[in-house]
């Protein structure tokens, strides 16, 4: 990844954290976006979104290549992102997804929380065997599952968009139609980011080799 496309998505991943993690400072459930059902739920949400951000904001700078370059710094970062924000945040997903109610949200977003371990996982084994090939390319497919907070929430607006010259919503029922999109641009987004997560590591091992 190019050193300004890695800070502008740190940029981006910070705007979208605090927009996300907002309306949970408050820890008040009537202030939630979701419809929480007891206060079990909303414990669980609020850990999922808060750790999620923390894994959001400090995924980029794992590609910096001055970060990198630094080899504790990357270290620290790398335990903060895994362990203070995928770990937590993908084992709360879990829950979150099958407490929603929708089918689609709890087959996609469980799927993806499993692959978010699993890539994290396998991200972690790689650094410990020191083989740092493997471990860019397994946080490349892990932080394309993190970007999913920020994918998903691009994509609705967008088939949205999309269906309109089909005979879509119109203004007056555009929110209500949004909310049946959700799952949709959940599971279209961690599949789409997976398949740039690969296109980008082909890209880098062609590079590889040209040198």
């Amino acid at each position: 990844m190019r050193r300004r496309a890695a800070w502008l998505m740190f940029i981006v991943a910070i705007g979208f954290a605090l927009v996300l993690s907002y309306p949970y400072t408050s820890l008040d459930a009537d202030d939630s976006r979701l419809g929480v059902r007891g206060g079990t739920y909303y414990a669980v949400l609020v850990v999922h979104i808060f750790t999620a951000a923390v894994a959001l904001v400090a995924g980029p700078l794992q590609f910096v290549a001055a970060v990198r370059a630094r080899r504790r710094t990357h270290r620290t970062l790398g335990r903060i992102y895994l362990l203070g924000g995928v770990l937590p945040a993908a084992l709360t997903a879990i829950p979150v997804a099958l407490w929603s109610g929708r089918p689609l949200t709890q087959v996609g977003l469980t799927a993806a929380a499993v692959l978010w371990l699993v890539t994290g996982g396998l991200a972690y084994r790689a650094a410990r065997r020191r083989d740092f090939v493997a471990h860019r390319d397994w946080m490349t497919r892990n932080y394309a599952l993190t970007f999913l907070a920020v994918t998903s929430r691009i994509l609705v607006p967008l088939l949205l968009l999309a269906w309109v010259p089909f005979g879509g919503p119109d203004a007056g029922s555009i929110g209500e139609h949004a909310t049946s999109m959700i799952p949709i641009g959940q599971t279209l987004g961690w599949i789409i980011n997976l398949l740039v997560a690969e296109r980008l590591i082909r890209r880098r091992r062609t590079s590889d080799l040209q040198f």
